[in-house]
C-alpha cells in the first residue's frame, strides 16, 4: 500500500478537483484551506504531550483513524454552526474516498462518521411587486445606471449565479434565439433563456458604453465592465445590488443570489415545470431545486382552507 504523506496527497486531491471535476479556483482553494485545517489540528492532538518524532510533513493517511476525526468534529462544535461543519466535513469525506479510490488506504476513517443534521431553511425572495420596484427605480440617465439595469433584469430573467453573470462575455449573449451561454459550476456550460426586457436592457447599456468609451461588441470581451473597464466582479454587483435596494426602501436584505431565489419561485409559482427550472438554474440534483416549491405549497394550502367544505 503506497503511504504517502497528507500534505503531498492533499496537493495531488486539490489538482483533481480542477483538472478531473472541473472545479472553480474558489472552490479549491476553500477545500484545501479545510484540509489544511484538519491536517494542522489532528496532527497536534495526535502527538499531544509527546516528543514530536515525526514532523507534521512526515504525517500518513494511515495514522488517522475515526477517534482523530471525532476529536475534529468536537473542536468545531465550539465555534462553528452546523453548515459549516457539514462543509467542512464533506471536504475531508471526499479526500478520504479519493485516497481509498486510489488504493493509498483501504478504508475511509469517515465510514463511521455521521454528518450533522442541518436546519431547513426557506431561500430569501422577493415577491413579484418588490422585483417589479426595485427594477424600476433604477435610473437609466447614466452608463452606471444602464449598466445596473442590465445586470438585474438578467439575473432576475434567467435566475443564474452571479459569478456566471460576471464571467458572461460579449459573444454569450444571442440576442437573435434569446439565450445566453454561462459557465457553471464544475466548468459545464449550459444555455438559459433570457426575457425581451433583459436583452433590450444589455443592449442600451452596451450602445451607451459604446458611445462614452469606445467599447464596442464586436470582441468577446467581459460583458459588464467597471470603471477601469476591466471585468466587473461578483463583490461589486452585490453591493451595486444592495444599495439600489436601499434607494428604492425595500426593507429586508437584497443579495444578488435572492434575485436567483425570486426567480425560480416566481416560474414555479407560475406552474412552471420543476425540471425545466432545475435545467434552468443548473442544479445537478431535483432536490436542490425542490427547495423553491414552498410558496406554491403555501398558496396551495391557502386555497385549501378557504374552499374545502370540511377544513
Amino acid at each position: 500500500m503506497n503511504s504517502l504523506y497528507l500534505k503531498k496527497q492533499i496537493e495531488f486531491f486539490i489538482e483533481s478537483l480542477s483538472s478531473e471535476k472541473g472545479y472553480s479556483a474558489n472552490t479549491c482553494r476553500a477545500y484545501s484551506h479545510d484540509l489544511k485545517e484538519f491536517v494542522s489540528l489532528i496532527y497536534k492532538e495526535r502527538f499531544s504531550g509527546k516528543k514530536k518524532q515525526n514532523s507534521i510533513h512526515n504525517f500518513t493517511a494511515d495514522q488517522v483513524d475515526g477517534l482523530m476525526i471525532r476529536g475534529y468534529l468536537g473542536f468545531l462544535h465550539k465555534k462553528n454552526k452546523k453548515v459549516t461543519i457539514a462543509r467542512k466535513l464533506s471536504a475531508i469525506r471526499s479526500f478520504f474516498r479519493y485516497l481509498v479510490k486510489r488504493g493509498i488506504i483501504l478504508d475511509s476513517p469517515l465510514d463511521s462518521i455521521l454528518t450533522p443534521k442541518q436546519k431547513k431553511t426557506i431561500p430569501v425572495y422577493l415577491p413579484v411587486d418588490d422585483i417589479f420596484r426595485l427594477l424600476d427605480s433604477i435610473r437609466t440617465d447614466t452608463l452606471s445606471g444602464l449598466r445596473s439595469r442590465a445586470i438585474f433584469e438578467t439575473l432576475y430573467s434567467s435566475g443564474i449565479r452571479v459569478s456566471e453573470l460576471a464571467g458572461m462575455n460579449v459573444f454569450d449573449v444571442d440576442f437573435r434565439k434569446q439565450v445566453i451561454r454561462v459557465l457553471g459550476k464544475g466548468n459545464k456550460e449550459r444555455i438559459v433563456p433570457v426575457g425581451k426586457k433583459a436583452l433590450t436592457a444589455i443592449s442600451d447599456y452596451r450602445e451607451r458604453l459604446q458611445i462614452e468609451a469606445g467599447i464596442g461588441t464586436d470582441e468577446n470581451t467581459p460583458l459588464f465592465l467597471n470603471k477601469n473597464k476591466g471585468r466587473l466582479t461578483t463583490r461589486s454587483i452585490g453591493r451595486i445590488l444592495e444599495k439600489t435596494a436601499k434607494e428604492c426602501g425595500l426593507l429586508i436584505p437584497v443579495s444578488p443570489h435572492s434575485m436567483r431565489h425570486s426567480f425560480a419561485t416566481h416560474l414555479l409559482d407560475a406552474g412552471a415545470d420543476l425540471r425545466v427550472v432545475q435545467e434552468m438554474l443548473g442544479h445537478k440534483s431535483l432536490s436542490t431545486t425542490q427547495k423553491y416549491t414552498h410558496v406554491s405549497i403555501d398558496r396551495l394550502m391557502e386555497t385549501y382552507d378557504k374552499a374545502h367544505p370540511r377544513r
